[in-house]
C-alpha cells in the first residue's frame, strides 16, 4: 500500500507521537495528509477526529492514524461518521485483529499509554494486515449502516 494516501490527525497530547509515525509513513512511500494540530498547543480532540472522518468519508483517503493522549476521545469522535471504523490498538495483536476482523479504516494510539516502538511496529501491521473477509463480512457491514 505505499505510495497511497494516508491521514494523520492528533490533539496537543498526541502531537509528537503523531509527528513520528507521520515521518514513518512518509519514509516508507505514504503520501502523507496531516489533518492537525501542529503543535502542543491545547486543542480539542473531537475537532480532529471529524476532521479524520471527513477525509476518509469523503474519499479523500482510504486509511488514517489518529493519536490522542489515550486514544479512546479521538476514536470516538472519528467513529460518529458511519464510514469510519477506528480502532484503538495497543499492541501487534489488537492492530491485526482490528484488519482482519474489523476492517478498521483508522488506527488510533494512546501517546501515554503505548510505547513509540510498540505503535510504530503496531502501526507496520495495521498497513500490512488484510480484511478476512468471510463470516466477517455482514458483521462489519452492519458497522457502516446509517
Amino acid at each position: 500500500m505505499a505510495g497511497a494516501s494516508i491521514a494523520v490527525a492528533s490533539d496537543h497530547a498526541g502531537f509528537d507521537l503523531k509527528e513520528l509515525l507521520k515521518r514513518d509513513l512518509q519514509q516508507a512511500g505514504y503520501d502523507v495528509l496531516d489533518l492537525g494540530t501542529n503543535s502542543t498547543a491545547s486543542v480539542d480532540y473531537p475537532d480532529f477526529g471529524k476532521a479524520m472522518a471527513d477525509a476518509i468519508a469523503s474519499g479523500q483517503v482510504a486509511r488514517g492514524v489518529l493519536v490522542c493522549g489515550t486514544g479512546i476521545g479521538i476514536s470516538i469522535a472519528a467513529n460518529r461518521n458511519p464510514k469510519v471504523r477506528a480502532a484503538l490498538v495497543h499492541d501487534e495483536t489488537s492492530a491485526r485483529l482490528s484488519r482482519e476482523h474489523n476492517d478498521a479504516n483508522v488506527v488510533a494510539f494512546g501517546q501515554r499509554l503505548i510505547g513509540t516502538e510498540t505503535a510504530r511496529a503496531a502501526l507496520k501491521v495495521f498497513l500490512n494486515t488484510e480484511f478476512a473477509g468471510g463470516r466477517h463480512a455482514g458483521r462489519v457491514a452492519k458497522l457502516s449502516k446509517d
